[in-house]
């Protein structure tokens, strides 16, 4: 039985992870800061689903807590097949104007741990001749986004770090996929501190269930994609606006989109 870690496991598309990967009867590590949801989601899937589920609670932008997590792996003598980077949060409003604590934060979580893991545990999956990696970006990352400016070029940093992980690595027998989704049931938007207009205005149809980003990424894994846009043919045309009209035209239109509550 194969053996998965998550990242951001708590909640989102992480928790939508480990319930589909459950379902697929694959044992879990669950990496979060949260003791009491993740040992909660932890003894659900356990007794539902009759699979190992380690509970890792990690705060990730801790300058050593990704190697923690490692070597809490390591103790429990654990093979980690699928590793899912998926922790991350975003910032709105005008980068200027907001605490540049929580920019410095966000970078700290988007990025670094998943240069981290990635790093400590592909070395093994080189050794073994198989394994996966998920990199859980954005539709942000594909042109500039101001308003959420930070979120947005470290997603964009995920996004070229993955394809490039994936033509490095594809000859080793891994696979490494940059998951791109778009508005999905989640907290980003409380925890982005978006205005409570904005988010009342991004309405419940038009977000993607996280069970359903976490199925289109485990098809496109299985047929080898290196990278998937999730969330139908809106996110499809907003990844390649960049195609057909000048970046500085597609900027524009982001922040005309974006900054409406900065009016």
């Amino acid at each position: 039985m194969s053996t998965a870690l998550i990242t951001g496991a708590s909640s989102g598309i992480g928790a939508a992870f480990a319930q589909e990967l459950a379902q697929r009867q694959t044992n879990l590590v669950l990496v979060a800061r949260s003791a009491d949801k993740l040992q909660e989601l932890a003894d659900k899937l356990q007794n539902k689903f009759n699979i190992k589920v380690e509970v890792i609670v990690q705060d990730l932008t801790e300058e050593k807590g990704s190697q923690r997590v490692f070597e809490r792996v390591k103790e429990k003598n654990l093979t980690i097949d699928l590793l899912i980077n998926n922790a991350g949060m975003g910032d709105y409003g005008t980068f200027a104007e907001r605490p540049l604590d929580k920019q410095v934060k966000i970078i700290q979580l988007n990025i670094l741990p998943s240069v981290q893991l990635a790093h400590l545990f592909l070395q093994e999956m080189r050794d073994r001749g198989s394994g996966a990696i998920i990199n859980v970006t954005s539709i942000a990352a594909f042109q500039p986004m101001p308003y959420i400016s930070i979120y947005g070029a470290t997603k964009a940093f995920l996004l070229s770090f993955s394809e490039s992980l994936w033509a490095e690595n594809k000859d080793y027998g891994i696979k490494v996929l940059a998951l791109c989704p778009g508005p999905t049931e989640s907290n980003f938007f409380e925890v982005a501190e978006v205005p409570r207009s904005m988010a009342e205005n991004t309405t419940k149809a038009s977000l993607t269930p996280a069970a359903e980003v976490v199925k289109d990424a485990l098809k496109a894994l299985d047929n080898n994609e290196h990278i998937v846009v999730t969330g139908g043919i809106t996110n499809q045309f907003i990844v390649n606006l960049n195609r057909f009209l000048p970046r500085s035209i597609v900027t524009q239109i982001m922040k005309t989109i974006l900054g409406k509550n900065q009016q």
